[in-house]
């Protein structure tokens, strides 16, 4: 009797168990990628870094002309003016290299900033759906590689619809 009880106890728990874990998996780099306010960060995006890109021109057009006025007066010039101008220019293309990774720099916190409200809208959306339909995990398939991943446990196309996302045809 004790062996019955026993193993219908084990059975029990072990079907709890198994119900209580559901786990799903969702394209959240396509999701932002379908979302309109990601055309509207890229169109800023782009902005900025134009911005950039004409500051950085600026300088790069005064190293050059202070260059190749250089070249053309080096001749005439004494030993203690070349080195003072041979300083200044190595000083000037420094300062545009970092200039150049700054942007780079400035570029990506830029991006990270306008695209951190479309990631919070996301994560809430996906709690909501994986609450609403029992899921306890939901796994993102961009860049990580599965074996085998059963299609009807992707919330990809629910939190679409939650987020009023209508997929393209095609």
């Amino acid at each position: 009797m004790k062996l019955k009880i026993t193993v219908l106890f084990i059975a029990f728990i072990s079907s709890l168990t198994i119900a209580q874990t559901k786990v799903g998996t969702i394209d959240s780099e396509y999701i932002i990628g379908m979302m309109p306010e990601t055309k509207k960060v890229v169109e800023i995006t782009k902005s900025y870094g134009a911005m950039l890109d004409s500051t950085f021109s600026i300088r790069v057009t005064d190293f050059k002309v202070r260059l190749e006025d250089y070249k053309l007066k080096e001749k005439d010039m004494g030993e203690l003016e070349k080195k003072t101008i041979q300083k200044e220019l190595a000083g000037l293309e420094q300062d545009i290299k970092k200039y150049q990774k700054n942007g780079n720099t400035l570029m990506g916190l830029k991006r990270d900033e306008l695209m951190r409200p479309l990631y919070t809208m996301l994560s809430e959306a996906i709690a909501f759906v994986a609450k609403e339909n029992g899921y306890t995990q939901i796994l993102t398939i961009t860049g990580n590689e599965f074996a085998y991943i059963d299609s009807k446990f992707d919330i990809t196309e629910l939190v679409l619809k939650k987020l009023g996302i209508t997929i393209p045809k095609g």
